[in-house]
């Protein structure tokens, strides 16, 4: 009995007398570790319905096919229910843990984002087209792992993945539901635009789709796409700099997102890096992994998709996006090592790599928007391989003069688990970059290989003059391999969701 009743597990042997099985749906249940004391499978509120409706049968199934689910780890039955041939099971791990203080996240949300990516994938593998998720306590963090896990970028693949449709399973608060997707979806978009080929995302490109990501919200959105000339106007040389040896003209893209009618106190300012290929230019990189510098615009992506979602989610804030987007290319026009270059605020820099191009085209942006007087200026760019050797792929590093700024975008990330880490911004760094031989500023420290990411972070700083400014090195966390494990193999999207959960917060609307 118990050999044909494991055959029945394993291959899913149907035998209702109700009308035929749809393999069109699928279902994803959580359960959590048992308490030494408890001798029963502790399902969630959603799976302990569902076992209900099946008359203990998932128990039984569960019970017979191994050891308790750990933390992240699913099974799949089949037949239980006519209207859902396929469940997946996964586990949740502990119930009722909350924030470490240890990892910086909150575990029980991120066991959720892991545990049902999981089952979406399975599922997705299982070709079957819409699946129904367990909230498993918490609906926002269910959608969102639900989403994140099912991307995967094939647009110029003949043959693709199945197109999974996630849905909330019962009725556990869907307006939460609803958020986690805009989350997904906006982490998504930023995921895309850095996978696609640089010859389909080039600077015209890149604005052209999020002019059309926008447009359904034109009533409070409206977009500026500037050409070289504007940018000469406005005496942008470190950014005109480095789009020299390109065939693609630049564009600085600036972005005006009105969500609260009291325009009295000034915007939150995003300006993302949009480099949207780095060859390196003169100073060429090595071509091994080259091909991973069309995601240089990593911070325009996500600084783009943060308003993208903003706007999705009606955030009450203002916040204006600027992104200088251009190519980093060698050619006779492009700039030489030792030249010279002159910055919207008239500072002088000495360009001794012009692989350490993304500072040059910030340098400008920040100059620009304190032209919005805003009230907190936060910055995001692929800028320093340094960064990625200081704390790989776990967090993103934060440079900035404000505590409460720190503070503010600490908690988001504690929320979305897309965790940040405080870098320092000593003067014993901006002394590195303020020593030139023939300018004002060098764009790369004196002591080359030491504390890159520091240097280039002060390097910022010497265009800042905000009270409230903030600079994000994402270059540790721009790819994924297997960290993060509601996301796959590719280019991450990071840190979208936690710049839209820290517009997200009310204490913005009272702050400074």
């Amino acid at each position: 009995m118990l050999l044909r009743f494991r055959k029945f597990l394993i291959y899913g042997i149907r035998r209702h007398k109700c009308r035929p099985f749809s393999v069109s749906s699928g279902l994803v249940l959580g359960v959590y570790d048992k308490d030494k004391d408890e001798g029963s499978i502790r399902f969630t509120d959603a799976g302990a319905s569902f076992d209900k409706l099946v008359s203990g049968k998932l128990t039984q199934m569960l019970s017979i096919s191994g050891p308790p689910l750990k933390m992240g780890k699913s099974r799949v039955f089949y037949g239980l229910h006519q209207d859902f041939p396929s469940v997946a099971v996964v586990g949740l791990g502990k119930k009722g843990v909350g924030v470490c203080g240890k990892e910086n996240w909150d575990i029980c949300r991120e066991n959720i984002r892991a545990a049902v990516s999981v089952g979406c994938k399975q599922l997705q593998d299982l070709e079957i087209p819409h699946v129904e998720v367990d909230s498993c306590g918490d609906s926002q963090s269910a959608a969102e792992g639900a989403v994140l896990s099912l991307f995967e970028y094939d647009e110029f693949k003949g043959k693709k993945k199945i197109h999974v449709t996630p849905q909330l399973h019962g009725s556990a608060d869907p307006g939460a539901w609803e958020k986690g997707v805009l989350y997904g979806d906006g982490q998504n978009l930023a995921r895309s635009l850095m996978e696609a080929p640089a010859n389909h995302v080039t600077p015209k490109l890149f604005a052209d789709t999020i002019e059309q990501k926008l447009s359904p919200f034109s009533d409070r959105v409206m977009i500026h796409k500037r050409p070289k000339s504007w940018i000469e106007s406005e005496q942008m040389g470190a950014f005109l700099s480095v789009s020299k040896g390109s065939e693609e003209p630049p564009i600085f893209l600036e972005v005006h997102y009105t969500g609260a009618p009291d325009s009295s106190k000034g915007p939150l300012v995003l300006v993302g890096k949009g480099i949207t290929f780095d060859s390196g230019g003169i100073s060429l990189k090595s071509s091994s992994g080259m091909d991973a510098m069309r995601a240089d615009m990593g911070g325009a992506a996500s600084v783009c998709s943060t308003i993208v979602t903003a706007a999705a989610l009606k955030l009450p804030v203002n916040i204006i996006g600027l992104t200088p987007l251009c190519e980093n290319m060698p050619s006779g026009k492009a700039t030489k090592p030792g030249d010279v270059v002159h910055a919207k605020n008239g500072k002088t820099i000495q360009v001794d790599n012009t692989d350490a191009e993304g500072r040059l085209i910030l340098a400008d942006a920040l100059c620009y928007a304190h032209s919005f007087n805003p009230r907190a200026l936060v910055n995001a760019a692929t800028l320093t391989g340094a960064m990625n050797v200081a704390l790989g792929s776990a967090a993103s590093g934060v440079f900035t003069n404000s505590d409460w700024l720190w503070d503010q975008l600490y908690k988001a990330s504690v929320i979305t688990g897309d965790r940040v880490w405080r870098m320092p911004l000593f003067q014993h760094y901006t002394r590195q970059v303020t020593e030139s031989a023939l300018a004002d500023l060098n764009n790369i420290g004196k002591y080359s290989g030491s504390a890159g990411a520091c240097t280039a972070a002060a390097f910022l700083q010497e265009f800042v003059t905000a009270s409230h400014w903030a600079h994000l090195d994402i270059a540790g966390v721009m790819t994924n391999k297997d960290e993060v494990p509601y996301l796959r193999k590719g280019m991450s999207g990071r840190p979208t969701r936690t710049l839209v959960e820290f517009f997200s917060f009310q204490q913005l609307m009272a702050a400074r």
